[in-house]
C-alpha cells in the first residue's frame, strides 16, 4: 500500500485555508491565502464561509478585520483555557476605558481631538492604556493641519470582545436629538464575565 502523499485524497480548499490558518502567527490577508493556495481570492472567500459555517458549534472560530482573517479560540472557552494555561483572567476595564473604546469602535478611525469632543474630557490617558491593552492602534494620520493620529480597533479588541468581526457590533443606538449614546452604548456588553471579579488596575482608575 503506497503512502506517497500525491495517492492521498485531494483536500478541499477549506482544509488548506485552514491548515494556512493555523500555522500562520497573525492575521493573514486573503489574497495571501489565495497564493499560497494559487487559487482565486472569491474561492478563498467562499472556503471562509465554509469554515466559518463548520466552526459554529466548536471550539474554534474564524476571526475577521477588513481583508484579513485568522482563526481563534472560541470566546466561550476563554475561562478553560486560561486555567489550563496557568494565566490569570483579564482584568476589567475601567468605565472610561470603555466609554473611549467605544466611541472608537463605531466611529474608527478617529482623531483624539474627535474622542475628546465626543467626551468633553482629555483622553489622554485612556489611549494610553488602550494601546498598552493592544485593543487599540494608529491606522493613519488625517490630512489636516497637524496630521493628526487616526485610532481604529484592533484584533485583540474584536478577542476581547468575543466578535468575529466589527459587523457584530449591536446596533448604535441614537439618542432623540440625533447623537449617538455614549457611555452606555452597547459595545462594553460583550466583556467576558469572569472579568468581573478583578477589579481596575491603578492605571485604569487614574483616567479621566
Amino acid at each position: 500500500m503506497t503512502t506517497d502523499y500525491d495517492a492521498a485524497k485531494p483536500l478541499s480548499l477549506a482544509a488548506i485555508v485552514e491548515s494556512l490558518l493555523f500555522v500562520a502567527d497573525a492575521p493573514v490577508p486573503v489574497s495571501q491565502l489565495a497564493e499560497a493556495a494559487e487559487c482565486e481570492v472569491r474561492e478563498i472567500e467562499a472556503a471562509l464561509r465554509s469554515l466559518s459555517d463548520s466552526y459554529a458549534d466548536r471550539g474554534v472560530r474564524l476571526q475577521r478585520k477588513a481583508s484579513r482573517v485568522q482563526l481563534v479560540t472560541a470566546p466561550e472557552v476563554a475561562p478553560h483555557i486560561e486555567r489550563f494555561l496557568g494565566i490569570p483572567l483579564s482584568g476589567k476595564l475601567s468605565a472610561a476605558a470603555l466609554e473611549t473604546l467605544a466611541i472608537i469602535a463605531y466611529k474608527q478611525p478617529i482623531t483624539r481631538p474627535q474622542i475628546e469632543a465626543i467626551r468633553g474630557v482629555s483622553s489622554d490617558g485612556v489611549l494610553r492604556t488602550l494601546i498598552s491593552k493592544g485593543l487599540i492602534e494608529e491606522v493613519g494620520r488625517l490630512e489636516t493641519v497637524g496630521h493628526p493620529v487616526l485610532f481604529g480597533t484592533t484584533f485583540e479588541f474584536q478577542q476581547y470582545f468575543g466578535i468575529n468581526s466589527l459587523s457584530d457590533l449591536p446596533p448604535l443606538k441614537i439618542e432623540e436629538n440625533g447623537q449617538s449614546a455614549e457611555a452606555e452604548t452597547e459595545a462594553a456588553e460583550g466583556v467576558d464575565q469572569a472579568s468581573e471579579s478583578n477589579p481596575p488596575s491603578e492605571e485604569e482608575l487614574a483616567v479621566d
